[in-house]
């Protein structure tokens, strides 16, 4: 990002330029917030040959003429000439001045009314070299954009001005397509009837009038061939996501319960944004303005709301935003859901029951709460809220009654109690039976293993502040005992070293260390066995499922070492079965994924090796057939790919040498 910003400075402090230069990005991913917050200040506080450097912002949404363009440059240059109007803007720290004043600013100019007296000074208005103009919202306007384009150049190519251009290409490209689609497909096939090529059935009837429209009206050869004498530069803008979503929790800097709450879930909301899939912060800030509402109300009537429970109504709140506002379902999709358990019975039945009728439930479900484990995952209060704008307080009392009813603190285990809220808001009298209740499923191996390592560093928190009665070495191997026998049911965690982070260890401490280590050592056991299964899955589609095969395989093991959890006799048992043509597309495949993921697939060499010579054991006193011969043909690509892992590994090892 700062890259960036630094590109754009440069063009800015650059003595001759007759360009300008774009930033392109998709709606909504802040690129007027880094506009604002940084390059504005940075280019008001530049100097370039003696002079300040002024900036002078337009937004072109909704503009209809060319007229209006230049009447906001007036009102943004007139504003910059009369000293009374900056004065009073300097004192009240005003940046711009808001949409509405400038209408009354320009009514004032075309009434005749003089803003105080002053007279225009004629030296600043001719001056250019010490501004710049910057054009956001490209695809906005009601305009021709080859007009505007065309427009701005005036300013660019003759008075040499900086000038800043702020777009979505993508939804450019769509709006010059789609313009008068109507008209465009009737002169179409009007032309199409008249050259006798309308009932012509050698090429589709679409097709045909796609490619007259294209050939009559194609605009996007006018704009690349403007933009290509305008723009300079394109520079593509990629936000930094974390810091632009700090910028937005900043509104909530008043509400202290609040502002705590979402600076302690700040990488929730990340990670719920990207599985979004979009780039459009417009959203988010709706989204959680939305959840500032329902944090409010919830506190207020139910201040005893267990923590877990509101990072999953975070969740939740983001995610379905996202999902309705960015146009990726219809409203009603969650309609006929009506409340969790319901929510709940609907995976199941497409997981279980492979019931496709509910696929988007289960996707839904299997992106936004992937490695997020909790009972309660939906709330119809919240989904009517987005859906509708309408806060339903029988709805909201319904679902947080059924949450009292199925999250009751009391009946849960207490280990999840100490996870899911504050230990100290569990009375006196109840702690050590708490206490007594964790350390004996721990024994058991109750609790998966990355929740044994965070409830360790409470144990150790607990018995440095005297709240047990618990010497360190008996916890110690309370805890290393009962992760061996939690890890017979555990499954893998894979995001371990991200959760790690946010806990609270002393990386001097060598007993944390062990669990550490002890921990790490039996997740990638559980990671060998997970994926030791998933081979076993994939595989088993060899030679009868052949379809199936492809699909997992292209979808899950391109970048997945996968033949290091498999047996190479077996899959070679499956693959001598499959039909030659079978076996030349899977060599083609082993090939083409190990010349673009070549380090990442390096721990699988051994099992290739011993793949390649179980394949030529097999060959090697037969007849020749065609089989025999594709099977050497596979053989030798294997040595191909074994050639390509070994010096890859040759190199690793002369680094670590030196």
């Amino acid at each position: 990002m700062e890259d960036l910003v630094e590109s754009i400075l440069d063009y800015i402090r650059s003595d001759y330029t007759d360009y300008a230069i774009m930033i392109n990005g998709e709606w909504g991913s802040g690129k007027t917030y880094f506009w604002n917050h940084k390059i504005r200040n940075k280019i008001e506080s530049m100097t370039v040959n003696g002079k300040k450097i002024t900036t002078i912002y337009m937004s072109l949404y909704g503009i209809s003429n060319l007229e209006e363009i230049s009447k906001k440059i007036f009102i943004e240059t007139t504003q910059l000439m009369d000293k009374n109007l900056k004065r009073y803007m300097d004192l009240n720290e005003q940046t711009f001045i808001p949409e509405y004043a400038k209408t009354g600013l320009d009514m004032a100019n075309f009434f005749g009314v003089t803003q105080n007296g002053d007279k225009v000074d004629y030296e600043n208005f001719f001056s250019t070299d010490d501004k710049v103009l910057c054009f956001d919202d490209l695809e906005r306007a009601n305009v021709d954009v080859i007009d505007i384009l065309g427009y701005i150049n005036n300013f660019v190519e003759h008075d040499h001005i900086k000038t800043i251009i702020i777009c979505n290409e993508k939804e450019l490209s769509t709006k010059l397509k789609s313009s008068n689609l109507e008209m465009k497909t009737f002169i179409a096939t009007y032309l199409l009837d008249k050259q006798d090529k309308l009932l012509n059935t050698e090429r589709p009837m679409v097709e045909k009038i796609e490619d007259t429209i294209k050939d009559v009206f194609d605009k996007a050869n006018d704009y690349e061939r403007i933009k290509e004498k305008l723009i300079g530069e394109t520079f593509e803008y990629a936000p930094e996501f974390t810091y632009i979503i700090n910028g937005l929790l900043i509104r909530y800097e008043n509400n202290t319960e609040l502002i705590r709450f979402l600076r302690e879930n700040t990488n929730l909301i990340v990670s719920t944004f990207i599985k979004s899939g979009t780039r459009n912060l417009r959203i988010l800030k709706h989204a959680l303005n939305d959840f500032k509402k329902i944090f409010d109300m919830v506190n207020k009537s139910y201040p005893n709301t267990n923590n877990r429970i509101l990072q999953t109504m975070l969740i939740f709140t983001i995610a379905v935003s996202f999902e309705i506002k960015a146009g990726k379902i219809t409203k009603d999709k969650f309609v006929n859901v009506g409340d969790n358990e319901e929510y709940k019975s609907l995976v199941v039945s497409s997981r279980v029951f492979m019931d496709n009728r509910q696929f988007y439930i289960k996707e839904f479900d299997n992106n936004y709460y992937y490695n997020f484990k909790t009972e309660y995952r939906f709330f119809k209060f919240i989904e009517i809220y987005i859906r509708t704008r309408i806060f339903d307080m029988k709805t909201f009392k319904k679902d947080m009654e059924d949450i009292i009813n199925t999250v009751d603190t009391d009946k849960l285990p207490g280990y999840k109690r100490l996870l899911t809220e504050e230990y100290w808001k569990i009375s006196d009298d109840q702690f050590p039976k708490v206490v007594e209740e964790v350390l004996d499923s721990t024994r058991k191996g109750e609790m998966s293993l990355i929740d044994a390592v965070k409830i360790y560093t409470y144990f150790v928190y607990f018995v440095k502040k005297e709240l047990i009665n618990y010497d360190m070495e008996t916890i110690n191997s309370v805890f290393l005992n009962g992760m061996n026998i939690a890890s017979i049911t555990s499954e893998y965690c894979e995001d371990a070293e991200e959760q790690l982070k946010q806990l609270s260890i002393d990386d001097n401490d060598p007993a944390m260390q062990a669990i550490l280590e002890r921990f790490r050592k039996l997740n990638d056991q559980l990671k060998d066995k997970m994926y030791r299964m998933k081979a076993d899955e994939i595989f088993k589609n060899i030679p009868m499922k052949m379809e199936s095969f492809y699909d997992s395989f292209d979808k899950e093991c391109m970048e997945l070492p996968i033949f290091k959890y498999s047996d190479p006799y077996q899959i070679f048992q499956r693959i001598s079965c499959a039909s030659n043509e079978d076996i030349v597309t899977i060599k083609e495949k082993l090939l083409d994924r190990a010349k673009k993921n070549t380090k990442k697939l390096l721990p699988e060499l051994e099992n290739i090796y011993k793949l390649k010579q179980v394949v030529d054991d097999y060959i090697s006193d037969k007849l020749p057939s065609i089989k025999i011969v594709m099977l050497g043909d596979f053989s030798s690509t294997l040595q191909n790919i074994i050639d390509r892992y070994e010096r890859i590994k040759n190199k690793q090892n002369e680094q670590l040498a030196n």
